[in-house]
């Protein structure tokens, strides 16, 4: 009975936008330009610095490391958290010069200071509490 349970709860999480959306914390998801924009502005008025994270639905170290994304984005409110899909959004990942994915960019008065490429955990929370530190 636990695993039927379980498998309603799982299947309804699947086709329920709204409980999708909440899965991701503090994590703005970017859909238009006009968004990016906006968000960056904001971030740049407020002294905040942007952790991007680029990525693609189909791309495998991206939807293992997602979940830990949005953790980090709790954990380090100082910080404005951003999530861009590279095949949706590709002006943004071509003007951020994204060749792989997750690619992770931070973004500090509207420029780029510092990048990470792959889905390693320890360095991307090493680089997050760095810039959380310095926020």
């Amino acid at each position: 009975m636990g695993i039927h349970s379980s498998r309603e709860i799982s299947s309804s999480e699947g086709t329920d936008s709204e409980d999708e959306a909440s899965s991701h914390g503090n994590v703005h998801i970017i859909t238009s330009k006009q968004e990016w924009e906006a968000k960056l502005s904001e971030a740049k008025t407020n002294g905040k610095i942007v952790v991007v994270d680029f990525s693609a639905a189909w791309c495998g170290p991206c939807i293992m490391i997602a979940p830990f994304y949005s953790e980090l984005s709790e954990k380090y409110t100082k910080l404005l958290f951003l999530k861009v899909d590279v095949d949706e959004m590709a002006d943004i990942s071509a003007e951020c010069d994204i060749q792989a994915m997750p690619s992770f960019v931070f973004i500090k008065d509207g420029k780029q200071i510092d990048k990470q490429v792959g889905a390693n955990k320890a360095e991307l929370e090493k680089k997050v509490k760095n810039y959380a530190t310095a926020a």
